[in-house]
């Protein structure tokens, strides 16, 4: 039997934080599946990216494990960047001008020749309207500060704040995009115990 790897217990700094306190810490270069786009989260184009991003990332979960007999590993969750070209349209809650970066973390056993080949075996089962957006590629964080909120997303904004005023007491400044890391099944869970980690890149 092959071994099953935990990569949210493996990176237990990154992806299990505290709601009680924010911390400081060092994100290192990662691969990632990646999917770009624009408009809110409830949108046809959101939710077509989200269905990308999981069929291309458990046919490569299934090809490790069935085909290469490498190791077993749970799909890692969805994460999302978040930005506007006017921020303020996040303070409003403008969600049509929002802009995003949807992606899911990919193990070190995934290259890209893989994210190829589970793209063509894709693409001749499915049609998936934003398979050709996908990309595979590395993300560089460098030091973030993250806390865990648990809620509904629309109650994230005292969160955020808590989060840019823990930034600016420790001498640091914003910098990058707003980070989301979705924990929960929102289609199972009630929005008051949906866990979602707040990252913020800071220099």
């Amino acid at each position: 039997m092959l071994p099953k790897v935990d990569y949210k217990s493996e990176l237990k700094a990154l992806y299990k934080p505290s709601a009680k306190r924010i911390d400081a810490v060092d994100v290192p270069t990662m691969h990632y599946l990646m999917v770009d786009g624009a408009g809110e989260p409830e949108s046809e184009s959101y939710i077509a990216a989200i269905q990308a991003l999981f069929t291309v990332s458990y046919t490569m979960k299934f090809m490790v494990k069935r085909e290469l007999q490498r190791m077993d590993y749970g799909v890692m969750p969805l994460e999302g960047l978040w930005w506007a070209e006017d921020m303020s349209d996040f303070i409003t809650r403008r969600k049509d001008r929002w802009l995003w970066t949807m992606m899911i973390l990919q193990p070190d056993c995934v290259d890209a020749d893989l994210f190829e080949e589970a793209l063509k075996r894709v693409r001749a089962k499915k049609k998936l309207p934003a398979l050709d957006a996908l990309r595979y590629q590395p993300f560089t964080e460098g030091l973030v500060a993250q806390t865990l909120h648990i809620g509904p997303f629309d109650e994230e904004g005292p969160t955020v704040e808590r989060l840019h005023q823990f930034i600016a007491d420790s001498g640091h400044t914003l910098r990058g995009k707003h980070h989301e890391i979705y924990l929960s099944d929102i289609r199972r869970a009630a929005p008051k115990n949906w866990k979602t980690i707040i990252r913020q890149p800071m220099g």
